[in-house]
């Protein structure tokens, strides 16, 4: 049985200082770790790494895959006391060994080392970058076409999709010779959005064609090498997969409530009404957001991570494939807008 112990004083205040802080749960307490100990984790071990970005900060609970039920009980519990402790800003995931999210892998530029064992010394320093990460998007489908963040690398390119290099200040899109004009146009939009709403105008959108590849690109990636041909197939198993519903919650507090709001997306953004929390799935594609809106009762926030786990359950996906995204609203990011008709 679990004995979990609450106190206020969980977290010292430096965890409200900018920068990369992380904690192992230790005897179910978390235990802070120093910055350059990040990066390595031991597998028998569950842990809290938050990037305090100010309104760009995320919170991860990381799972090591022969963790113990109660780590991984008290890595929730203990994260949703430091997000409370934090004002609720984070952006909340929870990344399981292996299958991590690409937000988690940019936090360690060196990558990631799994050791087996439990709580014992021997970390790899690391020295995570201060400037914010670039990133690759990919664009793909026909007819229900989504973006998704892929590595960054050429490995992620082919000729028949289109992406979006992300460098901050301009933002690359590139088209493959066998993308098709849904993707491009997907493409343009998703661009845009990155400039207006995350860049706040202030982006530059260079759009080129395979084999027109900018110096930029090419400074990021290295030389480009021979490209996979693209497939149509894939187009339409993407549609598929891009699929999303969106469901309300309603009783976040007892037993789990849902009622579905819309079962096809693009969205109404008007149906995230700020009083409620949501949830947006997108289990198809291996991805569950839950969406706290600002005017949402505090025990309705507390509960997010459990309502995603219930819908997994529910849903028979699978959990550790599956992974989830807390919201708080006011941080959503494209991945998370691109469901809805506009979002301006």
């Amino acid at each position: 049985m679990l004995l979990f112990r609450s106190s206020p004083a969980q977290f010292s205040v430096t965890a409200r200082e900018a920068g990369l802080h992380g904690w192992r749960i230790e005897k179910l307490q978390p235990v802070p770790l120093p910055v350059d100990q990040l990066g390595s984790f031991f597998t028998g071990d569950a842990y809290l790494v938050l990037s305090n970005r100010g309104e760009e900060s995320s919170l991860h609970m990381w799972i090591g895959e022969k963790s113990s039920r109660d780590e991984q009980v008290a890595c929730a519990m203990l994260a949703t006391q430091l997000d409370d402790f934090l004002g609720g800003d984070p952006v909340q995931h929870r990344e399981v060994q292996g299958f991590e999210s690409p937000e988690f892998m940019k936090l360690f530029p060196r990558g990631v080392t799994y050791k087996e064992g439990g709580v014992e010394s021997g970390f790899r320093k690391s020295r995570p970058g201060s400037a914010p990460p670039n990133r690759l998007y990919q664009i793909k489908g026909k007819s229900n076409i989504r973006a998704r963040e892929v590595e960054l690398s050429w490995g992620s390119f082919n000729k028949g999709d289109c992406f979006i290099l992300d460098l901050n200040q301009v933002l690359i899109s590139w088209s493959g010779s066998q993308a098709n004009v849904f993707e491009k146009q997907k493409m343009n939009e998703i661009a845009a959005l990155i400039r207006d709403t995350e860049r706040l105008g202030k982006a530059t959108v260079r759009s080129v064609c395979e084999g027109e590849e900018p110096p930029e690109m090419l400074q990021v990636l290295g030389p480009k090498p021979a490209l996979k041909e693209g497939s149509p197939e894939e187009d339409l198993q993407a549609d598929t997969s891009n699929s999303a519903s969106l469901y309300k919650v309603s009783d976040a507090t007892g037993a789990m409530k849902l009622s579905k709001v819309s079962e096809k997306s693009p969205f109404a953004r008007e149906l995230l009404v700020r009083e409620d929390c949501f949830v947006l799935d997108n289990g198809a594609n291996g991805k569950i957001y839950v969406w706290k809106g600002s005017g949402a009762n505090a025990e309705e926030k507390k509960a997010a991570l459990k309502v995603a786990d219930d819908f997994i359950q529910q849903m028979n996906y699978s959990k550790l494939k599956t992974q989830v995204e807390i919201i708080p609203q006011g941080r959503e990011g494209v991945l998370f807008k691109q469901f809805f008709k506009s979002w301006h």
